[in-house]
Order: structure tokens, then sequence, then C-alpha cells
């Protein structure tokens, strides 16, 4: 079955705020640059040799968190003039090989000196079919960390009838193809599916209108507004914007829209109402 076509428009300023997270964010924008254009799928949604449905777990629950690894990794970072927060690091099925959760950033691979960063996907060849072992790491921390979202601070457009399946989606205001998702809303909440929103201005030159949207009293009529390029204003107010940036920066967003599933997994940027309804199960 062919691929669905999954359109986004690339991040234009990574917003980055040390020299690991502007490292980490530019060879993730390198990597888009060879392998998409604005108006082509991203690479990482839809060109992998791994189909989701060979993916398999890869880490050792009973192991959990590996406290030296992350203390080895946090001491070679600083050695280098990086301050940065690692969360945890846990084994995979790969020998030697860590998943890394860390404040700010994308999630990454280490080994067990904590002396390397990894970007990518690890794939096991060797059985019957090729086995991505990263794709179930970055979906669970997607998951874990999207469900920690307030919903008082998204702005969500629920499904109309039965609710067959929930989608949280990064967007701008600016952006066309968040626009022409966005156009599309009556049809996708009729398919049962919920839209929850989170704000990733693509620039600087975004974030305020981003901003006004949230501090709006009525948020889904100055997303809607907003969506046809209307100019919204509204008083400053204290708003998630920053923590959304924050957290589309951890879970490797590097376009909008950006659309992860309940379970975490990115299905990619626009699709039409009818194809996302199938990649995300509500048909």
């Amino acid at each position: 079955m062919p691929f669905p076509t999954i359109k986004n428009t690339t991040l234009r300023n990574p917003l980055s705020r040390t020299v690991l997270s502007r490292f980490m964010m530019s060879a993730l924008l390198v990597g888009i640059a060879a392998g998409c254009s604005n108006n082509a799928a991203d690479a990482t949604s839809n060109t992998s040799v791994v189909n989701a449905a060979q993916t398999k777990a890869t880490t050792n629950p009973s192991a959990g968190n590996d406290a030296t690894v992350v203390k080895a990794l946090q001491a070679n970072l600083k050695s280098s003039g990086i301050e940065e927060t690692i969360v945890s690091a846990v084994p995979t099925d790969m020998d030697g090989i860590y998943w890394v959760t860390a404040e700010g950033l994308p999630s990454f691979f280490t080994d067990k000196a904590g002396k390397h960063i990894i970007q990518g996907q690890i794939i096991a060849v060797g059985d019957a079919a090729p086995v991505d072992i990263s794709a179930v790491l970055v979906a669970t921390t997607a998951q874990e960390a999207l469900k920690a979202v307030d919903k008082k601070d998204m702005v969500i457009y629920p499904a109309k009838g039965e609710t067959k399946a929930v989608i949280y989606a990064f967007t701008d205001a600016d952006c066309g193809y968040c626009r022409k998702l966005h156009s599309e809303m009556d049809d996708i909440n009729a398919r049962g599916i919920e839209v929850r929103y989170l704000a990733w201005p693509r620039s600087q030159e975004s974030v305020p209108k981003m901003e006004a949207i949230w501090c709006s009293q009525d948020r889904k009529a100055a997303m809607d507004q907003a969506k046809i390029g209307a100019n919204v204003q509204a008083p400053s107010c204290a708003n998630p914007v920053q923590e959304h940036m924050a957290l589309g920066s951890r879970l490797g967003v590097r376009g909008t829209p950006a659309v992860f599933t309940e379970t975490g997994q990115q299905v990619g940027g626009y699709l039409p109402a009818a194809e996302l309804a199938q990649a995300v199960g509500a048909n």
C-alpha cells in the first residue's frame, strides 16, 4: 500500500537555547533539506525501510534508568562546556546503547560511557524483517510528554459524536499547510477525531500572534481568525507558548503541522481529512 502524501512547512528558526541544542537541531534540519522540500513528505515520517508494524519495544523495564550513564554523560557534556540536564538513560536491545531523555532536547542514543551522542534510527537486521529499535522509544517519549500537557493549555476541537481518535498538532498561524489542515476541521471532527493544538511558531515573528491566540478570551475563535490570515491581538497574559515550543524541540518537531497520535506516533504533517482518519484508525 503506498504511503499517503504528507506535507508540512519546515522550521525556519530552531529557536535553540544552547550549543548542543543548536547543533542537534542543525543536524535535523540538514536531514530535512536532503530528504524533502516544504511541499514533500518529512523523510522521517514515511520513507523508513521499516513499517510501524515491524517495530518492537526495546527497553528493559526491569532495568529502568541507569544513573551511572546519566552521570557519565552529564560529566562529559560539562567537560565540553555544555550545560544540559539529562533526565534518564534507558538500556535498549542494542548492547551498550542507551536511550537518553533530556530537558529541551530531542531524545537521542548514547553509549555506556556517555561519550557519544547518536541521532536517528537504529535498525536491527538479521531476522525475517528489519526492526526499527528506536521507533517505540520515540513514540513512548512523545506519548508520556503529550499526556502530561494540561488540556487547559491547548486549543481543542472536539470530535462530533463518538471520539474515535485524538491527535495533537503543533501548529503555526502563519503556516500554509496548517491553515489547510484547519480548513478541514469540520470534516476531521465529523470523522470522530479530536484535535488538540499546541503552539509551534516557526519564527520569532510568529510568536506574538500565537501568544495572542492563547491570551484571547475565546481561543477557538481567535484560532479560526488567525487561520484565515486575520491579525489576532489580545492583552498580554501568562501563556504556554514557550513551554509548547520547548516540548516540540524535545519531541524533535521540525516543521508544522506536526501531528501526533495519543500513542505518541508522529503521523507526519498535513493529510486530507480522509487520509488522516485512516492514518489514526478513525475509519
